[in-house]
């Protein structure tokens, strides 16, 4: 029985993150109706693995269950993205001060290369979008790792879950310039071991990301 309850699981994280990629990549875009029986055909699966499955982007906020309807790919208003980017900032701005202390030398030459790596990916005639944004993620998600707490760092994944549904396919190169400043100040805060303007820094670069996202 142990081995087929993990079997059961495996497959339907695996719908899951099916069905994640897809509704990131606006194949399934918000609003749209996820059609069970179709996609339980083209994946060759029954219907069970794929309803837990939707459970599970249910509770990341991913998918929206209406009653005797189904389900859909959820539509964020901008009061949803209000509130995701003010929780953000205050979760990563924390985050930010407390990496001020704990992180070594070598935590914050890794980070600086991802910011080199940035800059790269933000070049307007040879970068990438798709590149900048995967970057982004990641230095973020590397800065939750220098604060040592990853009970913020899971809240900060879920909330990230549900940015990327309102991330249109692009932004201004304006905004993406603005944004390695942004990334830039908050290393330069983490060096001085800076801990309230580097909190300040990152407070900052979520405001001017709300501000180009509604």
């Amino acid at each position: 029985m142990t081995a087929v309850a993990l079997l059961s699981r495996a497959l339907y994280e695996e719908v899951a993150e099916l069905l994640r990629q897809r509704i990131f990549s606006r194949e399934l875009p918000p609003g749209a109706w996820i059609d069970e029986l179709k996609i339980a055909e083209e994946l060759g699966i029954s219907r069970t693995p794929l309803r837990e499955a939707i459970k599970v982007l249910a509770a990341e906020g991913l998918v929206t269950i209406k009653v005797r309807r189904g389900a859909y790919v959820t539509e964020v208003s901008q009061q949803d993205l209000r509130e995701v980017y003010e929780l953000l900032a205050l979760l990563e701005s924390d985050a930010a001060e407390s990496a001020c202390w704990r992180a070594t030398q070598d935590d914050l030459a890794a980070l600086e290369r991802l910011l080199a790596e940035l800059e790269v990916a933000a070049d307007s005639e040879t970068g990438s979008p798709e590149r900048f944004f995967e970057l982004s993620e990641a230095f973020h998600l590397r800065l939750l790792d220098l604060g040592h707490n990853r009970r913020r760092k899971q809240l900060v994944c879920d909330l990230r879950k549900v940015m990327k549904l309102s991330r249109h396919g692009s932004l201004s190169k304006q905004r993406i310039a603005a944004s390695v400043a942004e990334h830039r100040a908050i290393v330069d805060a983490l060096r001085r071991r800076d801990a309230a303007g580097a909190a300040q820094a990152v407070r900052q670069h979520f405001a001017n990301g709300l501000q180009a996202a509604v």
